[in-house]
């Protein structure tokens, strides 16, 4: 691994160092043959290389051009394809058209400071990815993972689970990267679910969900005045619960019955 890097602070690089880290990210994984893998942030190439070998494909992103001399030249006779250039900006749809595997995984450490943006943009590429292996900042990982009644609950719960089934596999030190970043990490697993309860509008109900955590303290009558309070009222009697309660205690399954009956 290239050590002698200029990391930059820009683009969040953290270069994972730890062998049994990879080897276990890689087990965690469990990739079937026939897999189309994306790496978002190639780094050193220190996970690329684990792909490649129990991945038919790998397209890795990486946005630091300085890596791209040593990337190409690792990697110049086997069956990863790079592409320099930031993944917010690509259409993935497109990037990936050329491939026909049965699957398609997406398997990364990716930089924390766009880890929520990066997730949003995986699920609106409107490509049908089985499964998402991601290593992100350990109380990113909890805020994602968490459960209603839990502090860390939040829209952002609420969203994912509508999606994925959630599972934290395991922490990852701080020691294990270069440079050391301040926090531990986590891998987690989203996995697509196979039977995604029925949302009448999307829209609606996304919006029903940022307004409904919209301010942490305050309760549904306060966040949501804007609404037809009394159909939000009907779902929450049927739960025996009232508009006093914060978004917070609620589950996936009231936010679209309250949706679906607004």
């Amino acid at each position: 691994m290239n050590y002698q890097h200029h990391f930059k602070k820009k683009f969040g690089q953290n270069f994972l160092k730890d062998e049994n880290v990879l080897n276990k990210i890689i087990k965690e994984a469990n990739i079937p043959s026939d897999t189309l893998v994306i790496e978002i942030g190639a780094g050193s190439g220190a996970l690329t290389e684990k792909l490649q070998i129990v991945s038919s494909n790998v397209l890795s992103y990486e946005i630091d051009l300085e890596l791209k001399d040593t990337l190409l030249e690792k990697f110049s006779n086997s069956n990863v394809k790079f592409i320099f250039d930031d993944f917010l900006n690509r259409d993935i749809k497109d990037d990936i058209k050329e491939y026909k595997n049965k699957n398609i995984y997406v398997v990364a450490n990716i930089p924390y400071y766009i880890t929520t943006p990066i997730i949003e943009k995986i699920i609106s590429s409107d490509i049908d990815i089985s499964k998402v292996i991601l290593m992100v900042q350990k109380e990113v990982g909890e805020r994602f993972s968490a459960t209603p009644g839990n502090k860390n609950y939040g829209s952002i719960s609420v969203f994912l689970n509508y999606y994925y089934d959630i599972k934290e596999l395991f922490v990852v030190s701080k020691n294990c990267f270069i440079p050391k970043p301040n926090v531990d990490s986590v891998v987690i697993s989203l996995e697509k679910k196979t039977n995604k309860l029925k949302v009448q509008d999307e829209e609606k109900f996304f919006k029903l969900i940022r307004d409904s955590f919209q301010y942490k303290r305050k309760n549904l009558k306060n966040n949501l005045k804007n609404y037809d309070l009394e159909k939000v009222e009907e779902v929450l009697k049927r739960k025996n619960k009232d508009l006093t309660a914060r978004a917070e205690s609620l589950d996936l399954e009231t936010f679209i019955e309250i949706a679906n009956n607004l």
